[in-house]
């Protein structure tokens, strides 16, 4: 497998995707009832399974020495590199998002979750660190659990917002309760980076005026400040409020006047959202696939987010591509995999069964050769024969008689002394390489073979693979090696 068929795998990925098809076997989507034509005109279904069943992600030699310290050792180096490349090819805007998503997975694996507030309840949990506003998958970082028999670890929250904001400068982080904290906006600030957030109402720093909400009108707000941080507690509803921290606001303006919500509460809203709509993103065109593999569901993860982030940056550079369209995304997905999936069309020797994926072979295959025909080519020499490779009975021109000999031919088309079928009435002067009676001797060696009968598959087989004929072996061994 070379990186045209990986490169097409992909790309008949993300075409099962945009057609919403993850949940719809492969059966089904290489039917030629039910189906589409572009997989069939891709590659076989059988090629489709051999490919899913034999990927892999490293050497499986020494992966249980890995697997011992890293509990990831399957798919780590191609995650790595992958990860590290996301910073790259985008800055993120003026607010990132931190939090958590989940890759719905329900087999077997060391490290799979339970999240009962998520949708899909089990998977593998991940952090990602996205842009408030595009929801730009910057950085991500899969939570493989705490180590065989070791404690759990502490102060979880801070450091994954430490590990996931390396690298930024000059921004906000939107985080939620999981992770906020005074000593975590403490540690951003000194990175140049500012903190807004929900915090649970345990946290020892908090003053207790802020956690009750007893005798408190509703839509009312209490702040509490330090020389570079804010609080905010807010009732939104009788008995219930909720306390945020800020060492982004140093006031406490009001901003929503017909809820009374704080410019704090009002920032949080507008920037929390990056990681969830980056997880509706992906899951509404998935590629995933079903599978008992756990490598292959982050593998699959991997290609979502990556065609959501490619589709960030084609639109911050061509802001007006497909203007006035809903369904940008959903068009471009589309021109991603059939551009991935189009090098292995042009390069597939053998046309699907069915009409219709035969159909957009043969367009891609002819605009291929149109567009290399403009370029300047050499001219084909006057003494190129044509050879026909039927084995139906055809009139010859020469003779006027019906055979399917193996024909021997001057390259000078006017000269027809030497035409003769082998098996055919002059056959035994040509095949001891002798002149017949009347007949001149064969001089060049520009001769044109014609597929004959059945019964000369020998002779044939025998001219395609270099060897010789068993009937008269100088003589094949002349024709072959001239011509």
């Amino acid at each position: 497998m070379d990186q045209t068929h990986l490169h097409a795998y992909f790309g008949v990925l993300i075409l099962a995707g945009v057609f919403r098809s993850k949940g719809e076997s492969a059966e089904s989507l290489w039917d030629a009832e039910t189906g589409r034509e572009i997989f069939r005109a891709t590659m076989s279904l059988e090629n489709f399974h051999i490919i899913s069943r034999i990927i892999r992600f490293d050497n499986r030699d020494d992966r249980p020495a890995r697997r011992q310290r890293d509990k990831l050792a399957a798919i780590r180096t191609v995650w790595d590199k992958w990860v590290s490349r996301l910073p790259l090819l985008y800055n993120p805007g003026p607010n990132v998002t931190i939090d958590e998503q989940l890759m719905p997975f329900r087999g077997r694996c060391p490290f799979r979750q339970y999240i009962p507030s998520k949708p899909a309840k089990y998977g593998i949990k991940i952090w990602a660190a996205c842009d408030a506003t595009s929801s730009y998958a910057w950085n991500l970082q899969v939570y493989t659990g705490k180590a065989d028999g070791g404690a759990p670890e502490k102060n979880q929250g801070m450091r994954v917002v430490l590990d996931m904001s390396q690298g930024l400068s000059g921004h906000n982080i939107t985080c939620d309760n999981f992770f906020t904290s005074h000593k975590l906006g403490q540690e951003l600030l000194k990175r140049k980076l500012t903190m807004v957030g929900t915090i649970r109402k345990n946290k020892s720093e908090l003053p207790p005026q802020l956690l009750t909400s007893k005798n408190r009108p509703v839509k009312s707000s209490k702040f509490a400040y330090t020389a570079d941080t804010s609080l905010v507690s807010y009732v939104p509803k009788k008995g219930r409020n909720v306390v945020l921290m800020s060492t982004l606001h140093g006031d406490g303006r009001i901003c929503d006047q017909e809820h009374h919500k704080p410019e704090i509460i009002m920032d949080y809203n507008a920037t929390k959202g990056g990681v969830d709509n980056m997880d509706k993103l992906v899951t509404a065109y998935s590629c995933k696939r079903r599978t008992l593999r756990w490598p292959l569901v982050i593998f699959f993860d991997m290609l979502d987010i990556s065609a959501n982030n490619a589709f960030v940056i084609w639109m911050a550079l061509n802001p007006e591509w497909n203007r006035g369209k809903l369904q940008k995304r959903r068009l471009f997905l589309e021109d991603l995999g059939k551009a991935l999936v189009r090098p292995q069309i042009e390069e597939r020797q053998h046309f699907p069964r069915t009409p219709a994926s035969a159909a957009i072979v043969r367009r891609i295959q002819e605009e291929n050769a149109g567009a290399l025909s403009t370029q300047p080519t050499e001219p084909q020499s006057a003494e190129a024969e044509v050879v026909n490779t039927s084995n139906k009975k055809k009139r010859c021109e020469d003779t006027g008689r019906f055979h399917t000999g193996i024909h021997i031919a001057r390259a000078d088309p006017n000269d027809s002394s030497v035409h003769t079928p082998l098996g055919g009435e002059n056959t035994k002067g040509i095949l001891n390489d002798q002149p017949s009676m009347g007949q001149p001797e064969v001089e060049s060696p520009a001769a044109a073979i014609q597929v004959g009968p059945r019964k000369r598959l020998h002779e044939v087989t025998a001219q395609r693979k270099g060897l010789v004929c068993h009937e008269d072996k100088r003589l094949w061994s002349q024709m072959i090696s001239t011509w």
